[in-house]
């Protein structure tokens, strides 16, 4: 054994351990002090919880500059989502059935801190697919009936001229438009026509004059922020289902919010959206554009829409030979496809069991569709609208439920056009066997997984296929 030299102590070796730990302070322990960690080490924690569409929740321990988007981030790591770049952070008020989705780049403590005692309030993980639409299909967010250009400007503008206009400093489009205002401390609403300005938002007090002496101030958005009612008429009595409110800062309650209501969808979105603009401009622009930093194709504002990497590598393809090859001949691509498509509705279609064997659908066909996330089991058309509403009115965002008004049916809730519409699935019974179908059995399926991943790939009767569903996820 080696002598062991002047200075060694038990410490170096950790395999033996130390009878006397309050006797073996390193002289050096003081050189660890906390002031001379690393800052990020010392930031104050704050404990938030978030809440799921299935009000299960989540208690977090972030720092107290976090932003909407780290804290989606945080979720999307801890329960292994995929990220899609549509995951959000929603404030929803409870009393008075309001909510609204965080913006990316805002800070949750400054948020939270807004709250009020006597308001339940809380905070939800959900996805929302019409976040950043509008950067990608901004023709369809303004209609021309309610925007209007600066005289010097061209009024034929391109796909990203008018969001260049938006994002502008020195040039901002007129929108204007009917819109119901509920009259603060009174229960009856009047019907005005409103213009939003970069100064703030106006309605007139003569018709449609949009005169300066006619103009009254209606409110700005700095110190407000933008809410949209989740129940329609029951709480605030609005004339339509269309409403939306700004609430002051610290306010002091529902006394304090200046409620509004559009008479269609198209007209509230563009309200709203254009109201985002003008409130946080290039912000938006950059939040939008900071998943794909470092793609190639992603210059400023070159935001035509782009198709998905698996979009531009679907091609028909024919393995009936002996060897593949890729049908280049259009009309030979549709028949081919026909011909798929009626020899998988004949197939008999088995599914695997839980133990990994086949077995027959006319045994599971009834409840095999319970386990997938796009099926929402017992809820009502204004829950299934709502549902929808909250994950953006995109073409293609649906779900499927039970239908209330026949109990062997189903329903299949879809947006399209900024409208939710409802197709029934109704069950068919041929040579002993169960079908389901949304065109009077022109198309039948098996079950319903069947249908849906035929629609999500053909559109077929419906208006546009099926994209993204709702889906009640838990924490």
């Amino acid at each position: 054994n080696r002598r062991k030299k002047k200075g060694d102590s038990i410490l170096e070796n950790p395999s033996i351990p130390n009878p006397f730990p309050e006797l073996c302070c390193s002289p050096f322990a003081s050189v660890l002090s906390a002031s001379l960690l690393p800052k990020a080490t010392s930031r104050k924690k704050q404990v938030i919880k978030v809440y799921s569409e299935d009000d299960t929740s989540r208690t977090l321990e972030v720092p107290s500059d976090i932003t909407a988007r780290d804290v989606c981030q945080l979720l999307i790591l801890k329960n292994h989502y995929v990220d899609d770049h549509s995951w959000t952070l929603f404030e929803q008020l409870t009393h008075t059935g309001l909510g609204r989705a965080i913006e990316d780049h805002e800070l949750v403590m400054e948020v939270q801190s807004n709250w009020i005692m006597e308001e339940e309030t809380k905070l939800y993980f959900r996805k929302n697919y019409a976040k950043y639409e509008f950067f990608k299909n901004p023709l369809s967010f303004f209609p021309d009936h309610m925007i209007s250009f600066p005289s010097e400007t061209n009024a034929a503008l391109s796909h990203s001229g008018i969001l260049q206009m938006f994002l502008s400093s020195s040039t901002y489009p007129e929108i204007h438009g009917y819109l119901h205002a509920k009259e603060q401390g009174k229960k009856s609403w009047k019907k005005l026509y409103f213009l939003l300005r970069r100064s703030g938002l106006y309605f007139s007090t003569k018709g449609t004059s949009k005169e300066p002496r006619h103009l009254q101030f209606f409110c700005e958005f700095s110190n407000s922020d933008m809410y949209m009612s989740l129940t329609g008429k029951k709480i605030s009595g609005a004339p339509t289902n269309y409403g939306f409110c700004f609430k002051p800062n610290k306010s002091g309650g529902s006394r304090d919010l200046k409620q509004l209501c559009a008479d269609d969808e198209q007209s509230r979105t563009c309200w709203m959206t254009a109201i985002r603009l003008l409130k946080y401009g290039m912000q938006l622009y950059q939040n939008y554009m900071q998943p794909y930093q470092g793609r190639s194709g992603c210059s400023p504002l070159n935001i035509t829409p782009m198709r998905s990497i698996s979009e531009n590598s679907l091609v028909a393809m024919d393995f009936s030979g002996h060897r593949s090859r890729i049908i280049e001949n259009p009309t030979e691509a549709l028949s081919v496809a026909v011909e798929e498509g009626l020899a998988w509705r004949r197939r008999g279609c088995l599914r695997l069991n839980s133990h990994g064997s086949p077995i027959a659908m006319s045994n599971m066909g009834m409840s095999i569709h319970r386990s997938q996330s796009w099926f929402h089991h017992k809820i009502s058309r204004e829950e299934a609208q709502r549902l929808i509403l909250q994950h953006g009115l995109v073409d293609g965002v649906f779900l499927v439920r039970d239908s209330q008004s026949n109990p062997k049916t189903f329903v299949l809730s879809l947006s399209h056009g900024l409208k939710i519409k409802h197709f029934q699935i109704v069950p068919l019974e041929d040579d002993g066997k169960l079908f389901y179908t949304l065109d009077d059995g022109h198309t039948r399926f098996t079950d319903l997984i069947q249908l849906v991943e035929f629609y999500q790939l053909n559109k077929g009767v419906l208006p546009c296929k099926l994209k993204h569903y709702c889906a009640r996820i838990a924490l």
